[in-house]
């Protein structure tokens, strides 16, 4: 019995693939979740209206930038600069302060400044106004300590792009990010990580077909059915949810195209490393489930992660794609809006094709 466990023990030892089972995943998940499960925000940019230009919107705006929470970034000079600065997806509040508002708090004991928030994350755009509501009666209270009731500085919260601020606005891009990525990237690399395993992939290497034929003819039936899942989940978006889209409805499917097959180049890559089903189906669901829920700014504010994940997160397709869905459905960015994303999203998608490609080569030919 014990020479049984002895033996029992160096055999898991000696199989990497039921050591990270074990161990890795589960160290990995309690240090994704530990620094990304957090709804705490820190160092989120602001701009400010001013149409005042006095002493207390000075130093409200002082008061808010010295805290650990905002980031002054801009003056605007007008109105129609905040749909600009918010499309830019790096500012997250505008204050917008009314004119001669010192002399209107001093006269009349009371001003009103506007708190315009940027809501196509609800959850976040709702805690950032709690936050600088605190300020200001912070603020508030510390100048006039002697007669708090005397005076008051009226926010004025308003949500754009989302002003009932339901979660469907947040979690329906999320979604659509997930299972593209997902369907795309591991149901491609099982496919041909089960001719592998079969035997029947050497069989297709020595007919006349080329190796890029293969590689297309697999792709092709998960482009179509993952352009056709996408198809149906924003048609109930749409008629289900009441999902807005005001940006332009080319560009969406042209950016999403662009997204699955870069999802699809992933999913040969992945299985051009796999030996079989089950380790293409671990590496998808390790390298990318669970970086994508927690990465890529879906759920949870990449801003407050440690630096390291912060970096991880650069190289998350998914990212990209949910900064660039949210911007086309909920703020009507276009092309000049989102070409950075897309940059880097074509990018990824060329880095794989090339990669997929020599290693498919060097393995199966």
């Amino acid at each position: 019995m014990k020479e049984f466990i002895i033996k029992e023990f160096k055999q898991i030892f000696r199989d990497y693939r039921t050591m990270t089972i074990l161990f890795g995943i589960p160290i990995a998940q309690v240090l994704l979740f530990g620094f990304a499960l957090t709804m705490d925000l820190k160092n989120v940019h602001f701009a400010v209206l001013d149409l005042a230009k006095d002493e207390h919107s000075r130093k409200i705006i002082d008061k808010m930038d010295a805290s650990d929470y905002f980031i002054f970034d801009r003056y605007l000079s007008s109105f129609d600069e905040i749909e600009t600065v918010f499309k830019e997806g790096i500012v997250k509040e505008v204050i917008v302060f009314e004119p001669n508002f010192s002399q209107i708090l001093t006269k009349e004991n009371s001003a009103q400044l506007q708190i315009i928030a940027d809501a196509s994350d609800p959850n976040v755009a709702n805690i950032l106004v709690n936050y600088t509501q605190a300020i200001i009666t912070n603020y508030q209270q510390n100048l006039f300590a002697d007669n708090p009731l005397g005076k008051m500085v009226r926010p004025e919260p308003m949500f754009k792009y989302n002003p009932a601020l339901k979660s469907v606005y947040m979690f329906v891009p999320g979604i659509i990010t997930v299972i593209l990525l997902l369907v795309s990237a591991m149901m491609t690399s099982i496919s041909i990580a089960r001719e592998k395993e079969l035997g029947t992939m050497e069989v297709l290497l020595v007919s006349p077909i080329k190796p890029i034929q293969i590689i297309v003819g697999k792709v092709i039936p998960y482009m179509v059915l993952s352009f056709l899942n996408f198809v149906i989940i924003l048609l109930l978006s749409f008629l289900v949810f009441d999902m807005p889209s005001s940006g332009n409805m080319p560009l969406l499917l042209a950016e999403t195209f662009l997204y699955i097959f870069m999802s699809l180049a992933l999913g040969i890559f992945i299985s051009t490393v796999s030996s079989s089903q089950q380790t293409a189906m671990m590496l998808s669901m390790f390298a990318l489930l669970l970086p994508t829920i927690l990465l890529s700014g879906f759920i949870f504010p990449i801003k407050n992660m440690p630096d390291i994940l912060i970096w991880i997160s650069h190289i998350m397709p998914s990212k990209w794609f949910i900064i660039i869905i949210k911007g086309i459905m909920l703020k009507g960015a276009g092309l000049m809006d989102v070409w950075f994303e897309t940059l880097i999203i074509l990018a990824q998608t060329i880095f794989f094709i090339i990669l997929s490609i020599k290693k498919f080569k060097i393995r199966l030919t």
